[in-house]
């Protein structure tokens, strides 16, 4: 009786979501107890990353209704990650991320199944990714999100008239948190921007020039960069500097506040030192929680249409009171990651020589002396000479052939255009279709990037 009266006390907010008509719900809602087992039963969600953000919303998703998760993440429980990921132990230090908190939320929510892959994002193979529903993402890493976000894309089909097929695109949600800072979005491949789209949202790596360091330095982290770039290798020459190792660490603090105090530069700590060395990003348990929070509504609001999506990317900045706003950004349509590219039927008989003769005569390309690629294959390279020469024998094979004999995929060529009088160099995305195969005399279609 107890569990009875626990279970209904839980899903009291998400019913009322779920079981009742709207007048902000998607165009394919339809509600009822249905919709609410069917979400119970059927919707699976990958959430990539265990650490400050995933654990939150591995937490929220489980309390969510969500029954059939699975998370990965390659990373080990560190001491200084129990003061925000709140699902790890001290016992829980050298153990994976991904199996911990698979274990711990298991534990706390009944009903719940999580499948935890303690390894590398790229040592799944592409069709993993496709199994879900939904991909969430609770990443720190720009690379990262770029490689899921390729992943997801490449599910993506359009049509004849460059309008993505819905049942071949796969939805992610994607936060990060820096501090009091965070951002919560949702990409929907093929309709809202993906993440390469935006990808100058994301301000560049700091770098500093070893010439700064060395003679003019002006903050702490210039002080600190010396110390561990510079210093380290003039007194340990041949030793290798391992951040992870506490003596190393405090050798390095010491002789950036020693250069500090020589320039008269304030500032530098042992914790600054760590996170300038490591490239710390720093955390705050209470910005993964909202932004964990925003992650997980989106998802349910994607999956069961119970109300319409953020359009399409959310702030939240709580470093001086409290902020937030939505924009709606728009996406590239010459995207090379999640747009339609240009249409490109072929026979099975044309060859790879024919084949760029027809991209100078292609009204939407007129690209001349091409260069293609097609996957990780560089099948025709124009310069330099040693290249061209080595590339030049697959010109006389037919295109068909040198992608594997598939009826259609994704060929990426760089060339020169002219555009209002004036050459250009561009790289375009092509979908490339071969007729009459498997039977298909007319196939419009071909897959995302």
């Amino acid at each position: 009786m107890a569990d009875s009266t626990a279970h209904v006390s839980r899903s009291r907010d998400l019913d009322k979501l779920l079981l009742r008509p709207g007048h902000l719900v998607g165009p394919t809602f339809e509600p009822g107890p249905e919709l609410r087992d069917d979400l119970r039963k059927f919707a699976t969600v990958l959430v990539v990353g265990a650490g400050g953000l995933g654990c939150e919303l591995l937490k929220d998703l489980a309390l969510s209704g969500f029954k059939n998760l699975e998370v990965i993440d390659m990373d080990r429980i560190e001491v200084s990650n129990l003061n925000r990921q709140f699902l790890f132990r001290l016992q829980d230090v050298g153990k994976p991320k991904a199996e911990v908190a698979a274990k711990r939320v298991m534990e706390r929510v009944s009903g719940v199944n999580i499948v935890p892959h303690f390894c590398r994002i790229e040592d799944k193979d592409i069709e993993f990714y496709n199994h879900f529903n939904i991909i969430a993402l609770g990443l720190d890493s720009i690379e990262a999100r770029s490689y899921i976000n390729a992943v997801a894309c490449s599910f993506l089909e359009y049509d004849s008239d460059d309008k993505p097929l819905e049942e071949t695109i796969k939805p992610m949600v994607d936060g990060g948190t820096e501090g009091f800072k965070g951002h919560a979005r949702v990409i929907i491949p093929g309709v809202t921007p993906c993440f390469e789209c935006t990808i100058w949202l994301f301000p560049p790596q700091v770098k500093f020039p070893l010439c700064t360091l060395a003679e003019t330095p002006r903050t702490a982290a210039h002080c600190i960069e010396y110390a561990h770039l510079i210093k380290w290798d003039e007194v340990h020459s041949g030793k290798a500097f391992d951040p992870d190792d506490p003596e190393h660490m405090k050798w390095v603090y010491s002789e950036a506040v020693k250069r500090a105090e020589l320039f008269g530069i304030p500032g530098v700590t042992y914790s600054l030192t760590q996170g300038v060395v490591k490239n710390i990003i720093p955390a705050i348990a209470s910005t993964n929680a909202i932004i964990s929070a925003a992650c997980a509504l989106e998802t349910l609001k994607i999956v069961s249409g119970c109300s319409k999506t953020l359009s399409n990317y959310l702030t939240y900045n709580g470093a001086e009171g409290l902020h937030t706003k939505v924009t709606e950004f728009v996406k590239d349509m010459d995207c090379l990651i999640c747009g339609p590219g240009v249409l490109i039927e072929l026979d099975t008989s044309v060859t790879l020589q024919k084949f760029m003769d027809q991209l100078q005569e292609h009204p939407k390309l007129l690209l001349s002396k091409a260069s293609v690629k097609y996957r990780e294959k560089n099948l025709y390279i124009q310069a330099p000479p040693v290249l061209e020469e080595l590339t030049r024998s697959n010109l006389n094979l037919p295109l068909f052939d040198l992608m594997g004999k598939i009826r259609k995929d994704i060929v990426h060529v760089t060339g020169t255009t002219t555009n209002n009088d004036k050459k250009t160099s561009c790289l375009r995305k092509l979908r490339v279709v071969f007729k009459g195969i498997d039977g298909a005399t007319d196939m419009d279609t071909a897959g995302g990037a």
